[in-house]
Order: C-alpha cells, then sequence, then structure tokens
C-alpha cells in the first residue's frame, strides 16, 4: 500500500514535466513553422516587390495597377496548366503576357501623362479596377488556385517538420531571381543606365542615354517579375478578387521599408514584411495587421528613406 501511494505521488509529479517537456517541442515546431512560412512567402513578396521597386526607384511611378498585373498572371497561369497541363508554360504564359501588357500600359498609356504624377496614379488605378471587374466577369468570385506537378505537389520529411516541396521552390525561384537581377543591375551596362537613372534622370538624359527606352525595360520587367509571382502565388495563395488589393499592400510595405530603388531593399523588405506577418497572424491574430504596420511606422521614423533608400537631393 506504501509503495503504491509513493509510486502515485512519483508518477503525478513527472507527468507534468513531461506534458512541458513536450509542449515546449511543440511551441518549437510552431515556431520553426511560421518562420519557414514567412521566408517562402518573402520570396513571393520579392518577385513582385523587385520589379516594383525598381518602377518606383526609376519612374517614380506609384502604378497601382501592379497588384492586378499579378492576379490576372495568375489566372493566366491558370488557364494554360488547366489547357496543357504544364506548368512551365504556365509560369512563362503569366509572366510573357503581363511582361506584353506592361509595354503597352508603359508606352500606350502612361507616357502622354509622365510626370503629372496624379494624373498616373489615376490611370493606373482605373486600369486597376478595369481589369479586376473583366477578371470577375471571366473567372467569377470563386477562389481558384494552380497545383504544382509531381514532385512539387508533395512534402518533405525536415527533422520533425513536414513541409510542402512548392513552398521551396517559390523560394528558389526569388533567389535565382535575386541573383540575376544582382548581375543585371550590379554587373553590366544596362544595369549601370537603370543604376544611374534612379539617382539622377537628368544626367542620364544629358549624356545622350535614350531613358525612355530603359523605362519601359524596366516597366516590362517588373510586370512579368508579377505576372510570374501570380501564377506561384495561384498555388500558394488561391486567385480571388481583391487580392490584387492584398498582395498590392504589402508590396507597398516591402518598398516603403527597404528602400526605394534598392534591390537589397527589396530582399530585407521581403524577409521583414514576410517574418512579420506570419509571426503576427500565428501569435497575436487579433493584432496581426498592428504587428506588421507598427514597425514600419517605427523604421519610417528612425529612417524615413526606408532601410536602404537615399534621400533626394
Amino acid at each position: 500500500m506504501t509503495e503504491t501511494r509513493w509510486a502515485s505521488k512519483i508518477s503525478l509529479r513527472a507527468l507534468p514535466l513531461v506534458t512541458d517537456g513536450l509542449d515546449l517541442s511543440a511551441k518549437l515546431q510552431t515556431f520553426i513553422q511560421q518562420t519557414m512560412n514567412g521566408i517562402t512567402y518573402a520570396g513571393l513578396l520579392f518577385l513582385l516587390g523587385s520589379g516594383f521597386t525598381l518602377i518606383f526607384g526609376l519612374m517614380r511611378i506609384v502604378n497601382l495597377a501592379h497588384g492586378t498585373t499579378y492576379l490576372v498572371g495568375g489566372y493566366v497561369g491558370y488557364v494554360v496548366i488547366a489547357s496543357t497541363g504544364s506548368f512551365v508554360l504556365a509560369l512563362l504564359a503569366g509572366g510573357g503576357s503581363m511582361a506584353i501588357f506592361g509595354a503597352i500600359l508603359e508606352r500606350g498609356l502612361l507616357r502622354p501623362v509622365q510626370g503629372k504624377w496624379i494624373s498616373e496614379l489615376l490611370l493606373t488605378l482605373g486600369v486597376s479596377f478595369v481589369m479586376g471587374d473583366l477578371a470577375l466577369a471571366i473567372f467569377g468570385g470563386n477562389p481558384l488556385s494552380v497545383r504544382m506537378p509531381g514532385f512539387l505537389d508533395r512534402s518533405s520529411l525536415i527533422g520533425p517538420i513536414t513541409y510542402p516541396n512548392q513552398r521551396f521552390f517559390i523560394l528558389a525561384v526569388a533567389i535565382v531571381v535575386a541573383v540575376v537581377l544582382y548581375v543585371l543591375i550590379g554587373r553590366t551596362r544596362a544595369g549601370a543606365m537603370i543604376r544611374a537613372g534612379v539617382d539622377d534622370q537628368e544626367m542620364v538624359d544629358a549624356l545622350g542615354i535614350r531613358i525612355k527606352r530603359v523605362f519601359t525595360a524596366v516597366f516590362v520587367l517588373g510586370a512579368f517579375l508579377a505576372g510570374l509571382a501570380g501564377v506561384l502565388g495561384a498555388s500558394l495563395l488561391t486567385l480571388y478578387p481583391g487580392a490584387d488589393s492584398e498582395i498590392l499592400t504589402y508590396a507597398l510595405v516591402v518598398v516603403i521599408v527597404g528602400g526605394m530603388g534598392s534591390l537589397k531593399g527589396a530582399v530585407v523588405g521581403s524577409l521583414v514584411v514576410g517574418l512579420l506577418d506570419n509571426y503576427g497572424k500565428a501569435y497575436f491574430p487579433e493584432l496581426a495587421y498592428f504587428s506588421l504596420f507598427a514597425p514600419m511606422v517605427l523604421i519610417l521614423l528612425w529612417r524615413p528613406q526606408g532601410l536602404f533608400g537615399k534621400i533626394a537631393a
């Protein structure tokens, strides 16, 4: 009887220790998973925000149609993969179609009002509304998603965590794009013209460089990346009416936090936004937007030009 009582006391005392250990392990796994979610989501934001920050930095245009470019590019990819079953073709079609749209938008609509920032804002906002309504009329209001093929549609075991391969693929694409943009902007003559245009457009004009062609090339590149992000985002976040406005808000935060016209700022800003957004929704769901925008306000109070932006002369 005495031994039984002692055994029960020992087991009861040991039970909370085991439970605490399990809780700690589960919390650690949740934290690791949310961190990975934030980093992979940052990859998607970088694909959208890198082109946006270059357009913003070079042309001084807040292109409010950039989010709709993401959404429509995703819908184009959805149609292509439903018709052909090829995810690669869907990526090319989503990015390529939006690159063509970007060229038409910049040369046909924005160029006549260049320098009139109110007209540019209203024009891109109007284009965003028109494209959004057309997408709603064609595809309806139900959420649509793109399934990645084969191995990418499965999950991999990483230690104690099972994680979707599609998120790793999105992160890998973002890293490749970041490297290509780094080489393009930092190691080529075209990149030198882009950087010079960001710093001093008047000087570039005085040197005889056709800055309008540079404008068009950067705008087309940004639209291509937005369309590419739309196809990848269709597998991660789904496509639905209003997704363009939501993703555009995050892209704006990336540009503001990272700094206008800075590729490094786009990388860091995407990581900051991606991690804060996931941590906020996981741990403080009732304060999710506060946990994202409050640090942005603090960063702007400290550095109004963003983390890697330059103060205009």
